[in-house]
């Protein structure tokens, strides 16, 4: 991932270095809003002795507004909730299902736009807090996840079809981890959730 934003942002810097200067007195859209589809790829690690947590993939749509500051500065916030389903795999052999849950993570994240004729990459970094609801236990009694503050990396690229329209690619990567409880043991085991978003969608200026 760091390889990848360090990629977008070197394109970005030669985007600048051949595109025509641009004085910094011209206009540009104070808002943005983007609707995309994103893949939310979950990539837990081995967090519990003997086992190993497995949460699926999910494709669901996301929402997003972007307001600039400067014609390089933005923030954008970034509205979305995907439902995973939830597998304990044990070393050795056989699993436990543990059902599903849906994280609602709104992410917010500060921009630096690149400008080259029509293409605009970006960069980002930010915060989120992720809220997980709607838990069904699967083969447990109880499952409780712990809401969690999580960190983000983004890099992106729009597109312009016209001065109101445009298309964008983006990338995320969220850096989450969440304490559960099952079947309410005072110890709790720490969860690495860590999910690369990867979306599609089209925008618009305003």
């Amino acid at each position: 991932m760091k390889n990848l934003l360090l990629f977008a942002l070197l394109i970005g810097l030669t985007f600048n270095l051949n595109a025509q200067d641009t004085d910094a007195t011209d206009d540009y859209n104070r808002w943005q809003a983007r609707l995309r589809l994103i893949s939310v790829i979950p990539s837990p690690g081995d967090d519990i002795d003997g086992a190993d947590v497995d949460l699926s993939t999910a494709f669901v749509p996301e929402l997003d507004f972007t307001y600039f500051f400067s014609k390089n500065w933005a923030a954008e916030l970034i509205l979305g909730t995907a439902k995973h389903d939830v597998d304990l795999d044990i070393d050795g052999g056989g699993s436990v299902d543990l059902g599903h849950v849906w994280l609602l993570p709104p992410t917010l994240n500060l921009q630096y736009h690149f400008y080259a004729d029509d293409f605009k990459p970006y960069v980002g970094a930010g915060i989120n807090y992720t809220i997980f609801y709607g838990v069904d236990e699967g083969d447990l009694d109880d499952i409780e996840y712990d809401n969690a503050l999580g960190f983000s990396l983004q890099a992106g690229l729009d597109y312009n079809l016209n001065d109101k329209w445009f298309l964008n690619l983006d990338i995320k990567k969220l850096f989450l981890k969440t304490d559960v409880t099952v079947n309410g043991d005072p110890d709790t085991s720490e969860v690495n959730i860590d999910p690369l978003i990867i979306g599609l969608g089209v925008g618009m200026k305003f």
